[in-house]
């Protein structure tokens, strides 16, 4: 239908938000645009946007909503956007079928909450099962499965530290509060991620795809389990690259495609094509 789907920053520096756009391409241009979801509330902090979409089976959109850096309180907080993962319709309408749709709990766009700043997430259609990966501050990365309206616990519970290695919580866990299904610390800083069902990488299938922009590589997970759902150990590759990662897809040739942000030496990002030998 070529229609096009944006996150953006936008605001000023005192106020600011993500907001979702989506156009109509046609060859040329991008028409018909329209804002069909905006974070609220506005902050003053230009950092943690998140902003990572996928559609699941119905056409709905899921989006990451980062809490602000500053305001990692309002995670916990389900009458704000802050630190939550949203679901809306194609057109931006709140489903029905949300979570929270008749409740006066949360706003009615919430699917989950309780996220620091995502910047990974998939929906796998042969399990349905929506995976997302998201950043933590001094360690603490976390692999989830996201189920609606679940609370998974930033910042009241976390494994990781604050930068300056002062204590975030007490609590690693919380009754209520949903676990990771794998962690990182130290830190890889998860970005964009992808589940591998294709064909040319077969002792891959069903694995999920992870680039690290600290590490400047990409983390395969194994998984394992009925579902695909538990996490049997994890390996690195395509560290030759030697550049920030910051996105992976799976092609419909079954290939693999890596973006990359560049470095100092060499600027601009790059497309990588992985293919077998």
């Amino acid at each position: 239908n070529n229609l096009v789907y944006l996150s953006l920053a936008v605001g000023t520096d005192d106020a600011n938000t993500l907001q979702i756009i989506r156009g109509r391409y046609t060859g040329k241009a991008l028409e018909d645009v329209k804002v069909i979801f905006e974070a609220a509330p506005k902050r003053n902090t230009p950092v943690h946007y998140g902003g990572r979409m996928t559609f699941m089976a119905d056409n709905s959109l899921l989006i990451t909503v980062g809490e602000g850096f500053n305001y990692r309180e309002e995670a916990q907080n389900p009458y704000t956007h802050l630190g939550s993962i949203v679901r809306v319709g194609d057109d931006g309408a709140v489903p029905k079928d949300n979570p929270y749709y008749d409740s006066e709990m949360a706003l009615p766009e919430i699917w989950s909450y309780g996220h620091r700043n995502a910047q990974g997430i998939l929906y796998d259609s042969v399990t349905r099962t929506i995976f997302q990966s998201e950043h933590g501050a001094k360690g603490g990365d976390e692999l989830n499965i996201i189920e609606a309206g679940n609370n998974y616990g930033w910042p009241a519970i976390t494994l990781g530290q604050d930068y300056n290695s002062a204590q975030i919580s007490p609590y690693t866990y919380y009754e209520g509060m949903e676990q990771p299904i794998h962690h990182w610390t130290p830190s890889i800083a998860p970005s964009g991620m992808a589940l591998y069902r294709g064909d040319a990488f077969p002792a891959w299938r069903g694995d999920i795809f992870v680039t690290s922009l600290t590490f400047n590589k990409v983390v395969r997970v194994d998984m394992a389990g009925k579902k695909g759902q538990k996490v049997k150990g994890e390996s690195d590759i395509f560290t030759e690259i030697g550049e920030r990662l910051r996105d992976i897809r799976v092609g419909r040739d079954g290939l693999l495609y890596i973006l990359s942000e560049g470095h100092e030496r060499h600027p601009g990002g790059k497309i990588w094509r992985v293919s077998p030998q």
